[in-house]
């Protein structure tokens, strides 16, 4: 099953050959691709296994847990808010949640939640990875907690919390839990096959995650530091997304089950100008667009320990930052851990996005990772930054 299912035009020939290439060395167990180029699908291809033991083949209809890759979708749901004129990203979060003023927190915005500004990255209580998916407890715990940093001044990865923050205040707007809001206000108009979750339903379907191995850092920092307290607490280890209590669960920061085909159909309004096509009306207008481009932190994560630059709701590539590999212009992106990503490129018109089960040990982007987006942009004629070595988280 090394060879390539699917479609490609044939400029894309050498991603084809690197995707049958990584599944041949094993580097790869199953994966998709998905570039779509100006509305239209270019790529559409997949190869490999649904499990370790390479006994199930990679289907077109085959989907895994993309980890982080959904927050890119709880930032999308955010937008949409805001182009209805339902959400302000200059409020206080406090306005639409207000037992989220507690603590010295009646100042943080919409805008410090969806840009890992808030201060608020992990959670001060100590909780496990089953009380994360009891989502009143979880959100009811934030609310009562201090800020962890001066709101606004630096951005913390908020790996967890993100999701139950924004997914709150998307409740108190839309009336719809977050689980509920992607099925019915961007999945089901976009006949995308992403979900928070999984219906039991689709559970023959998954390829499970194959675990990494352990992050480069994580066991070299501070019990007392931020990076510490947000990896830590709770500690997760890649099996709990096999489990019906996470598959069940309303996760906006990590539980989107998808393959690339979806997460490039659920993100590709942003680079399309906002609308695609099978909409009755665009999902988001240029001038909401921008505001993804408005810059929120620009430094060293307090939480992944490396430069960053965020835009609001998106990752923005930047010189000297984690993927300063990216070519110049109007990118966003965001990617999960193990190595799924999805790069919006607004000035191409292009969205690019890779699911796989095998995750590499790494949060922001593995070698397979960069050398399917590489490759995509040469077929371009797209110059890219010159090739340095990966940054390890």
């Amino acid at each position: 099953m090394a060879e390539i299912q699917g479609f490609y035009d044939p400029k894309f020939h050498e991603l084809s050959s690197l995707l049958k290439s990584f599944v041949i060395s094993g580097e790869e167990v199953g994966a998709s691709i998905c570039v779509n180029l100006d509305g239209k699908d270019v790529v559409d291809i997949w190869a490999g296994y649904t499990d370790e033991a390479r006994t199930h083949p990679w289907q077109k209809d085959t989907i895994t847990n993309v980890w982080s890759t959904t927050k890119t979708v709880i930032s999308l749901a955010a937008f949409i808010l805001t182009e209805r004129g339902l959400l302000d990203l200059e409020q206080n979060v406090a306005y639409y949640w207000p037992e989220f003023a507690a603590n010295g927190k009646e100042n943080v915005k919409v805008k410090h939640i969806l840009s890992h500004t808030s201060g608020v990255s992990g959670w001060d209580e100590k909780i496990s990875w089953e009380d994360i998916c009891d989502f009143e407890k979880a959100v009811d715990l934030l609310a009562k907690q201090r800020p962890w940093w001066e709101p606004g001044t630096a951005s913390g990865y908020h790996s967890l919390t993100m999701g139950h923050l924004v997914s709150e205040v998307v409740r108190r707007v839309s009336g719809k839990p977050f689980k509920q809001f992607v099925e019915e206000e961007i999945a089901g108009p976009l006949q995308a096959d992403f979900q928070i979750g999984a219906k039991e339903s689709d559970w023959s379907r998954i390829s499970n995650v194959i675990s990494p191995p352990p992050l480069p850092r994580a066991g070299n920092v501070s019990r007392e530091s931020i990076m510490f307290k947000t990896f830590t607490n709770p500690p997760l280890e890649a099996t709990v997304a096999h489990t019906p209590r996470w598959r069940q669960a309303d996760l906006g920061a990590c539980n989107g089950h998808a393959n690339a085909r979806s997460i490039a159909r659920m993100l590709s309004p942003i680079s399309l100008g906002g609308n695609v096509t099978g909409l009755e009306k665009p999902l988001l207008s240029p001038k909401t667009i921008d505001l993804i481009f408005n810059q929120q932190a620009y430094g060293e994560d307090l939480v992944i320990g490396l430069p960053i630059k965020f835009g609001t709701g998106f990752g923005l590539p930047a010189k000297g930052t984690v993927l300063d590999w990216l070519p110049s212009g109007r990118i966003c992106f965001w990617t999960g851990w193990g190595g799924s990503i999805v790069i919006i490129d607004c000035d191409r018109r292009l969205t690019i996005a890779y699911a796989m089960n095998k995750m590499d040990a790494v949060s922001l982007g593995g070698t397979r990772t960069r050398s399917y987006i590489e490759a995509v942009y040469r077929a371009l004629n797209v110059s890219l930054p010159k090739r340095l070595p990966l940054a390890k988280i």
